[in-house]
Order: C-alpha cells, then sequence, then structure tokens
C-alpha cells in the first residue's frame, strides 16, 4: 500500500479510526528524511492492514505546531486513535520492523485504563 498524505483535512479522520496509522513527519529539505522515505515505503507495501502517512511539516504547519514536531523526520505511532509512540529521528528498517511489532502486540484496553489513570 502506498502511503497516504495527511492535511488538516484528512488528519484527524485518518487518525482517529480504528487500526495503526504510523506517521512520518517530513519536509523536502530534510536530508534525513529523504534517506527515511524508501524504508518508510517498503515498510508500506509490506503492512498492508497499516495505514503510512506523511505529514510534510512545511506545507501542514498547523500539524506540526499541535504535535510540537521540532525535529524531523519523526515518526509517529497511534493506534486505535491513541498516539501510542512518537520520537524524532529516522529509524533504520529493523528497528521500523520492530516498532510495528510493539503496536501490534499493545493491549489496548490496558492503554486506554493507564491513560485514564494517569489523566486523573
Amino acid at each position: 500500500m502506498a502511503t497516504v498524505e495527511l492535511t488538516t483535512a484528512n488528519f484527524d479522520q485518518v487518525t482517529e479510526s480504528d487500526g495503526i496509522v504510523l506517521v512520518d513527519f517530513w519536509a523536502d529539505w530534510c536530508g534525513p528524511c529523504k534517506r527515511f522515505a524508501p524504508v518508510y515505503e517498503r515498510s508500506s507495501d509490506k503492512h498492508s492492514d497499516i495505514t503510512f502517512g506523511k505529514v510534510d511539516t512545511e506545507a501542514q504547519q498547523e500539524i506540526a505546531a499541535k504535535f510540537d514536531i521540532r525535529s524531523i523526520p519523526t515518526i509517529m505511532a497511534i493506534r486505535d486513535g491513541v498516539i501510542v509512540f512518537a520520537q524524532p529521528g529516522a529509524l533504520p528498517e529493523s528497528a521500523l520492523e520492530n516498532l510495528i511489532e510493539q503496536v501490534r502486540a499493545l493491549d489496548m484496553d490496558d492503554v486506554r485504563k493507564k491513560l485514564a489513570e494517569h489523566n486523573h
């Protein structure tokens, strides 16, 4: 599956749905972003059940600001509408695959319970 361009028009709709969404925050002038892009693309081909989104931080400054993106590339993992991972830096392919395995293995009921406890 190809990556999906995320904009202010579709970001919430895509990231709030059930399932796993990975988001790559990037910019055209960013060398590490360009080197990470083929890794991200290959992973999107391997995992057709996951939505692989890309946010161009230059064109979508509102989204970048909302998530306080200060360094790119930043990878964010969202599962069932909950952000479960966010970290700046390009990941090697093995680390990206490992992240996907960990996000798949999460017990989302437990994650929601811990979030609720944390927010009270």
